[in-house]
């Protein structure tokens, strides 16, 4: 697909953008998928392409965050496993059923999850006892948020980042690292369907993957270096947006 040189500008600064915002908040999608589709690119193929660039953005915060002692592969290893099934579960079914429901219910739980940080100031700040014992919790939520990124996906980052601050009893810095990993697991496992059918625009994921990985960078050093207070500002933002653009796509 032959596409204009100021296509390329664009795309790869939005993938800039989007990286930087993901790698704090999640979300990024929410940049780069529009960005995509007003180009003229094909629905289908703005949505594998866009796996495709978000998948680098994702391993590129991921790595950050390890390299900078956030998160122990060892101890997120069982959770990485169990996201690897729920993905594989997700993906295998996105060609079978409609995401109709979803669409209207993922909205009402995100604004749920909205709301309750809003009115929890202090939600987050630092590390507490956790409520569910570390296994059972990946078992449950590593398989069932797995499941829904390879299914349909938006909002797959917040859903993350608040549970495991409300039941492993992380701090949202640490929440978001983590996150970060989990992400980057279930869009490999989405990203080799879309592989396989062949809808990738090679030139403009790669470019756009370019991008990401930058903007990844620049947003994971944020994270470790601001406060709590920024992250859940910029969280709160792009769960607010991300319900929004749900909300208007239902209705239209």
């Amino acid at each position: 697909m032959l596409l204009e040189w100021y296509v390329y500008v664009i795309v790869g600064l939005a993938a800039f953008c989007a990286g930087l915002v993901d790698s704090i908040a999640g979300g990024g999608g929410l940049i780069t998928v529009p960005t995509l589709l007003a180009l003229g690119i094909p629905p289908h193929l703005a949505l594998a392409t866009n796996k495709l660039q978000s998948s680098f953005g994702s391993f590129t915060a991921a790595l950050n965050f390890c390299l900078k002692g956030m998160v122990s592969l060892k101890e997120v290893a069982f959770g990485v496993a169990c996201v690897v099934v729920g993905a594989s579960c997700g993906t295998s079914l996105i060609l079978h059923l409609k995401a109709d429901l979803l669409r209207l219910l993922i909205p009402l739980f995100l604004s749920i999850i909205f709301l309750y940080t809003l009115l929890s100031p202090k939600m987050g700040e630092g590390d507490r006892p956790a409520k569910l014992k570390t296994p059972l919790f990946y078992g449950l939520f590593g398989v069932a948020l797995g499941f829904y990124d390879g299914f349909f996906g938006p909002g797959t980052g917040a859903f993350w980042t608040f549970a495991l601050v409300a039941l492993l009893g992380f701090n949202m810095r640490k929440a978001t690292a983590h996150t970060k990993v989990f992400n980057f697991t279930s869009n490999v496992i989405s990203l080799s369907v879309f592989l396989i059918s062949g809808h990738v625009i090679w030139t403009v994921g790669l470019l756009m993957g370019g991008g990401q990985m930058l903007g990844a960078w620049v947003g994971s050093n944020l994270v470790v270096r601001k406060e709590v207070k920024f992250i859940r500002k910029v969280f709160l933002s792009v769960v607010g947006a991300t319900i929004l653009k749900l909300f208007w796509d239902f209705l239209h």
